[in-house]
């Protein structure tokens, strides 16, 4: 599998012939819809059989070599490299044959909504994810349960190989809520309740864990969260099922603001059996325009993870979407839309725009200027940026990767997953 980058006056016939493909095999992996018509700067998945190296902006002997698991000298060997740090941008490298994959867990968060829709993810998406997490049940301060209508979605997923995962969350008025959270960890008949819903649901539903998804937190709750997880993964375990939380992507333990203090890495790397650490939203729709998740704030992020959970209880999470912002920005303005990589590439298709790819933050944007006048700068997911984030995996040795949201046309992002590694399956 590799990656390809179209250029001014490509097309699909040259990109084929090039490497040997058919076009029928470039346009199904990557669902081209019009394959006369392709985005300048548009990176494509290429199924090759054997592995063939172009060699980016940016890139060293060193990276490549992380990237595939092969040892530099094996690199250099293959393709007799006198000089292995003169290394020129469009050069191609044999990759010789690599080691074992490794297997890795994959989660994707799924928004029940329409029950059609629910099952088309599913069935989409089964053979690549180990677990789908089913968003959300929203805890009452009484300790009651508000369900989604997930029926469908579980239905469905009990005919896969993939396994439900049931997340509960303080959410409230569209936001989440430190009253709500507060109000259960400080009465004890309430946590009980809740606890005890949480169990019958695990139950009922053939849950096979559970993701607790507790944020916004006051600070000084930091302790009382800690000492929530202790009693409900206790209860949890003894039904013989797992139990995750989803962390803020803190860069120290001392960072602060109400997204990041509660979130005790340490603690709940030590209670519960993996975590998801939510590496993304750095560019958000009301916020300035930017990558959503650059790889050298995950980087930052993982540094100090790996520093106090071992690095096999953490998902790190990755987005399946991307936003469109009207500039100029304005703090406060209206927010921008999210748009799935694949509506983003064909966005850039029909205004004829030129996606570039930000080497630093290591993903694509694009600028362009609407009917209206307007300038707009499209930052996104590619095959590129997923591939950096599928590095990190590797290179810290992560137990696997948790995707927000499902739903999202992104069709190269699987067929590299499955390039990359294994996927483990619970069933």
């Amino acid at each position: 599998m590799q990656i390809e980058v179209v250029n001014p006056g490509d097309s699909l016939w040259a990109i084929a012939k090039r490497y040997g493909v058919s076009v029928d095999d470039i346009v199904r992996i990557n669902e081209i819809d019009e394959p006369t018509r392709l985005a300048v700067g548009q990176a494509l998945v290429i199924p090759t059989s054997d592995t063939v190296h172009r060699v980016a902006p940016g890139e060293s002997l060193w990276t490549i070599s992380r990237r595939y698991g092969v040892s530099m000298e094996d690199i250099a060997r293959a393709n007799n490299l006198t000089n292995p740090s003169q290394l020129y941008v469009g050069q191609r490298l044999q990759i010789p044959r690599q080691g074992a994959k490794r297997t890795i867990e994959t989660n994707g968060y799924l928004q029940p909504s329409d029950a059609e829709k629910d099952r088309a993810i599913v069935n989409e998406t089964a053979e690549y994810l180990t677990y789908f997490s089913i968003f959300q049940y929203i805890v009452e301060t009484d300790g009651s349960l508000t369900p989604p209508k997930d029926e469908a979605a579980l239905s469905a997923i009990a005919n896969t190989n993939a396994v439900p995962m049931m997340v509960i969350t303080n959410f409230e008025a569209g936001t989440f809520s430190s009253e709500k959270a507060r109000a259960i960890f400080d009465n004890p008949e309430a946590k009980q309740a809740l606890i005890d819903n949480v169990i019958t649901t695990l139950r009922a539903k053939g849950f096979y864990a559970l993701n607790i998804d507790f944020e916004h937190l006051f600070p000084e709750d930091k302790q009382k969260y800690n000492a929530f997880l202790r009693e409900i993964t206790a209860r949890v375990h003894e039904e013989g099922k797992l139990v995750s939380t989803a962390l803020a992507p803190k860069a120290s333990a001392t960072q602060a603001g109400r997204w990041y203090e509660a979130h005790d890495y340490k603690a709940h790397g030590e209670i519960v059996d993996f975590v998801i650490i939510m590496t993304y939203e750095w560019g958000w729709s009301g916020g300035p325009p930017m990558a959503v998740a650059p790889i050298p704030q995950v980087r930052r992020v993982l540094d100090f993870a790996v520093s106090v959970i071992p690095p096999n209880k953490i998902l790190m999470g990755a987005p399946l979407y991307g936003y469109n912002w009207t500039l100029p920005y304005v703090k406060g303005g209206k927010f921008a839309p999210t748009l799935s990589p694949k509506a983003a590439v064909n966005l850039a298709r029909d205004v004829g725009a030129y996606i570039r790819y930000d080497s630093a933050s290591q993903a694509p944007f694009f600028n362009y200027y609407d009917n209206e006048g307007k300038e707009h700068v499209v930052w996104f997911e590619d095959a590129r940026s997923m591939q950096a984030k599928f590095d990190l995996i590797k290179e810290y040795g992560l137990r696997g990767i948790s995707y927000w949201v499902l739903g999202q046309s992104f069709p190269q992002n699987w067929a590299l997953l499955e390039a990359n590694f294994n996927i483990k399956k619970l069933k």
